[in-house]
């Protein structure tokens, strides 16, 4: 199952986010999502857990507890909606 997490501090890095979720059992896989250019974390990321059970528990446990300094917003990742491309992106001349 493949957890999102928000509302991150700037400054968590993947090992403590792995350090954190394996708590509640085997994490497959953290990544933190960050700006293409600057290479900044966004404050948001993934992690995959293949026991959905520990995965729903660390979801419940884990939602709204303060981590590193802010409240983590934690719950089932939602499949990614396919983007929009601008029409001018899709002309043809």
């Amino acid at each position: 199952m493949q957890i999102y997490v928000g509302n991150m501090s700037y400054g968590t890095t993947e090992d403590s986010l792995r350090n954190l979720f394996s708590g509640f059992g085997d994490v497959e896989s953290v990544k933190i999502i960050t700006d293409r250019e600057t290479g900044r974390a966004k404050g948001f990321g993934f992690i995959t857990m293949n026991n959905s059970d520990e995965a729903a528990k660390a979801i419940e446990e884990l939602n709204d507890k303060e981590f590193e300094g802010r409240n983590l917003r934690v719950n089932e990742a939602k499949p990614r909606e396919p983007r929009q491309r601008n029409s001018y992106n899709n002309s043809r001349y």
